[in-house]
């Protein structure tokens, strides 16, 4: 046979067992397609949001009352408060700006290096300027560059979680896919070996995994980026403890009746990448539709993400994101369970 109709043949084989597979072309032709759809319903034709503001008390009330109803005539809803508050409140990243009226102007509290501070503090500037406001008004600055209030910060809280969720699934799920595919648990089954005891090291050997990964990532931004650690490590570490338990869980629960390398890739996928989406790893979960916000405050990596930002940017306590946990260890647990009670050996 001439060796390009060989190539050919060859080629038309691997093409036929493509399409011959419902779980390929799933996951190439329409799972992308799912996924469009999804950031769609986040960013596509949907106006820029109104920033995130605080207009801090002052004497007389008047001047903020002024001030609160220009701002509402041009689009923007701001929270009044207390000065310390409406500072604490940008630091920890609730809101973009912080406004502080006095005797001789306005001051804009805001971080010239975050660009969502820097588009409100021009907006908010526009509307008090229009031509039917205020122009006489004298506006000054006040820089604020402290730790907790950048993007890096709400970052690294991000890829931590990220990566928590990745390691259950990946390093657990697949795993296990792998060794059914050759034929290595069949051949453990002939073994005195408890099966939950075999499940249970891939948890256990995974949670022991995690203190290097998280270390390294937790000191890159504590030493080197200079990320706020205003609450406890011990509760920090629960949040990843028992978001470690809970993603191993889920990989055990989808590698339990996957025979296909193929499959539970696509699986994993079809998991991992719409929490990283939807969890507010790169960007708010706010984003999203309110009627979205349950569902996905259901979701095991928000809990993770939510819950290290809150310890590590706001200083929250174990008391105050007990329910996170509990969250967390519910979905642990049923995940365990379930897997244990179903997982295939061949």
């Amino acid at each position: 046979m001439n060796r390009w109709r060989a190539f050919g043949l060859l080629t038309l084989a691997r093409l036929r067992i493509f399409y011959r597979e419902p779980e390929a072309l799933f996951w190439v032709y329409f799972f992308p397609i799912l996924t469009a759809v999804g950031l769609a319903v986040a960013f596509w034709n949907r106006p820029p949001e109104p920033p995130a503001v605080d207009v801090a008390l002052s004497d007389p009330p008047l001047e903020v009352e002024q001030l609160i109803d220009t701002l509402r005539s041009g689009g923007i809803t701001p929270q009044t408060t207390t000065p310390e508050e409406a500072r604490r409140r940008y630091l920890i990243g609730k809101t973009a700006l912080y406004l502080i009226p006095t005797p001789s102007g306005l001051i804009f509290g805001y971080d010239p290096t975050r660009s969502e501070s820097v588009s409100a503090r021009y907006q908010v500037e526009a509307v008090i300027r229009r031509p039917h406001a205020d122009t006489a008004l004298r506006l000054t600055e006040q820089l604020e560059t402290e730790p907790g209030s950048r993007y890096i910060d709400f970052l690294i809280p991000g890829l931590m979680g990220m990566n928590i969720l990745g390691g259950g699934m990946w390093g657990i799920g697949f795993v296990l896919v792998d060794l059914r595919v050759r034929k290595v648990l069949k051949r453990l089954t002939a073994t005195p070996m408890h099966r939950g005891d075999f499940l249970a090291s891939f948890l256990v050997a995974r949670l022991l995994m995690l203190l290097p990964e998280m270390l390294s990532l937790y000191l890159l931004g504590r030493l080197v980026m200079g990320m706020p650690m205003r609450g406890s490590v011990v509760t920090m570490s629960l949040v990843m403890l028992l978001g470690a338990c809970a993603s191993s869980g889920m990989g055990l629960l989808v590698a339990s009746r996957t025979e296909k390398s193929e499959t539970v890739v696509g699986l994993i996928n079809l998991l991992v990448l719409p929490m990283w989406l939807l969890s507010g790893v790169f960007f708010s979960s706010k984003r999203f539709p309110d009627a979205a916000q349950p569902f996905i405050q259901a979701l095991p990596l928000t809990q993770i993400v939510d819950g290290l930002r809150e310890v590590m940017l706001e200083g929250k306590t174990l008391a105050e994101i007990i329910w996170r946990l509990a969250v967390l260890g519910l979905y642990a647990l049923a995940c365990f369970l379930l897997a244990l009670r179903w997982f295939r050996w061949n």
